[in-house]
């Protein structure tokens, strides 16, 4: 059986490759997808890649794989900085959970350097462009080949 990597998007990133190409680039979340699968089947890893604008369904997807995941990505979008009921959900998580943005929140709108999802979050990755994800999932991979050493 292979494992799987739930990776999660939040609201408007649906719009990726159209809104604010200056901030976050031209690339699609179909592009992010289908690299996103390729690096997880090259790594032995299953892809459950999702994008919701709304709250509850992220909530519901991180509840169905909070113990049977290898990891979590999320990139929660602006739920980051509103949503205890995503950090609520994570908190009930028993499995590794990477917070991903596109871009610097840091060098943003102040709004933007508080999150929720931090205070769950095993790590951080922001302004490395969609490459994040990548990153990301290289990482779970490694802590999941930890764990069966």
């Amino acid at each position: 059986m292979t494992e799987t990597i739930l990776i999660l998007n939040g609201p408007n990133l649906n719009l990726l490759g159209t809104r604010q190409p200056h901030i976050y680039g031209g690339e699609t979340l179909a592009d992010v997808e289908a690299q996103c699968r390729s690096l997880a089947a090259e790594l032995g890893f299953a892809i459950d890649f999702r994008q919701s604008n709304r709250e509850y369904e992220i909530i519901d997807a991180i509840h169905e794989y909070r113990i049977t995941a290898s990891g979590i990505i999320i990139n929660p979008g602006a739920f980051t900085h509103t949503s205890v009921a995503i950090l609520d959900a994570l908190n009930a998580c028993e499995v590794p959970v990477i917070e991903c943005h596109i871009s610097n929140v840091h060098r943003r709108e102040e709004f933007r350097h508080y999150s929720y999802v931090s205070l769950r979050a095993d790590g951080v990755l922001a302004g490395f462009g969609t490459h994040g994800y990548q990153l990301a999932i290289r990482h779970i991979a490694q802590l999941a080949k930890k764990e069966t050493a």
